[in-house]
């Protein structure tokens, strides 16, 4: 915004050679507020968008396309789709499918109609606004170059050039002028960039396309130079009370070439007021603010003024430890209980001495028996189990010395 922060415009002067009635004793004008209110590039798309949509004409396929036949479905049982079908015989529309938008000859999917809602109201702040943000990016040289603009050898921007330009009615005349203050590039640029429209709008009086020159904006009603300019390839001239979004700001793009007469400019207060007044000819109209009016965000925080107020930096920061399972880690564990290291190592201890006792006795179950080990215990058992009849009191039973066969 460094270029448009500046409180006056120079008027370019035109020399005498070009227009005898060049007399223009003001060589600056104060920079209107305009130039200054914020750029919204977010509305200008969106009205833009919207706007371009109201010079559409209505279009609509015909009614009866794709129903101007006799056709009936055969219904099922024939192996066929039952889709409808041309009716008669002998020929090959016979038996063809029809009506359908998958049918050749078949109407389209969703016919067209003349009644679709064509036309798109937008609030009147928001179009204002729009025009604004197009009327404040045209002031600033980067979005105009960034636009694609050839504005190189332009001595200024904004460019204002004196009143004597509207009584211009010569041409060649406006081409001199346009080459006097750096333009013409622009201009040049419009004409070589003519080329024919790829696809079918050759077809529909639409068969070129060209790039954008500059507009000219004037301020006197009934001005001469709309004649003299209107001919020049890419050049566009507009009245600064009838300002367009389509012109100011082509496709939606912020940062039109925009050549203004003094007319045009001091116009621009009263038009469309200031930040403190309101405009004179939009009721109750005053420019949108800015919600910052410095968008440098880092040299504001840094500041002496903003750094002076705010709290010093916390060079020691507590960070809360991370909380760790004590049942998972040892050494969080330990901390809790400097016991459980002794009762994890009696605990493997055990563990082992348990494991070691196992495998000795299945060892010494699964160790093979020799003959005399097991002649020696069987005569063991022999001699237990007559003891344990002598030493009995079933002898008196008569069932249980049968039983244990014995005799008395």
């Amino acid at each position: 915004m460094a270029a448009a922060a500046r409180p006056l415009v120079s008027v370019q002067p035109l020399p005498t050679s070009l227009n005898d009635m060049a007399t223009d004793s003001v060589t600056t004008v104060a920079l209107p507020d305009v130039m200054k209110a914020s750029i919204r590039p977010d509305i200008v798309n969106y009205v833009h968008s919207n706007i371009s949509k109201n010079s559409r004409q209505p279009y609509a396929v015909s009614k009866k396309a794709g129903h101007q036949t006799s056709a009936e479905s055969w219904g099922t049982g024939r192996a066929v789709s039952r889709i409808p079908r041309v009716s008669g015989g002998g020929t090959h529309r016979a038996g063809q499918g029809a009506f359908g938008n998958m049918c050749r000859g078949g109407r389209m999917f969703a016919p067209t109609k003349t009644w679709r809602r064509w036309h798109r109201k937008i609030n009147v702040n928001q179009k204002r606004y729009a025009v604004v943000s197009a009327i404040a990016a045209s002031a600033i040289p980067s979005l105009v170059m960034a636009r694609g603009h050839r504005v190189e050898s332009v001595p200024e921007m904004p460019l204002v050039i004196s009143d004597s330009a509207e009584s211009i009615e010569k041409t060649s005349t406006a081409i001199k002028v346009l080459k006097e203050i750096g333009a013409y590039p622009d201009a040049e640029k419009a004409k070589d960039s003519q080329a024919i429209r790829a696809g079918k709008g050759k077809m529909r009086n639409r068969r070129y396309i060209s790039r954008k020159g500059p507009l000219i904006v004037y301020g006197t009603e009934g001005a001469k130079l709309v004649k003299a300019f209107r001919n020049i390839p890419g050049v566009e001239v507009a009245n600064v009370e009838r300002l367009n979004l389509l012109r100011l700001a082509p496709g939606g793009h912020l940062g039109r070439f925009v050549i203004w007469t003094k007319s045009a400019i001091v116009k621009l207060d009263s038009i469309y007021g200031t930040f403190d007044k309101s405009s004179e000819k939009k009721k109750g109209y005053v420019l949108p603010r800015t919600k910052m009016v410095n968008a440098d965000l880092a040299r504001i925080i840094n500041s002496d003024e903003v750094q002076s107020v705010v709290n010093p930096i916390k060079k020691e920061v507590k960070r809360a430890p991370l909380k760790k399972n004590p049942l998972k880690n040892l050494n969080v564990m330990l901390k809790l209980n400097p016991y459980a290291k002794t009762a994890r190592r009696m605990a493997l201890l055990a563990e082992a001495e348990r494991v070691k006792s196992k495998k000795e006795k299945l060892d010494r179950k699964r160790k093979p028996v020799s003959k005399e080990e097991l002649a020696a215990a069987k005569a063991a058992g022999k001699a237990w189990y007559k003891t344990m009849i002598s030493d009995s009191d079933y002898t008196e039973f008569e069932n249980f010395t049968k039983w244990l066969g014995v005799s008395q």
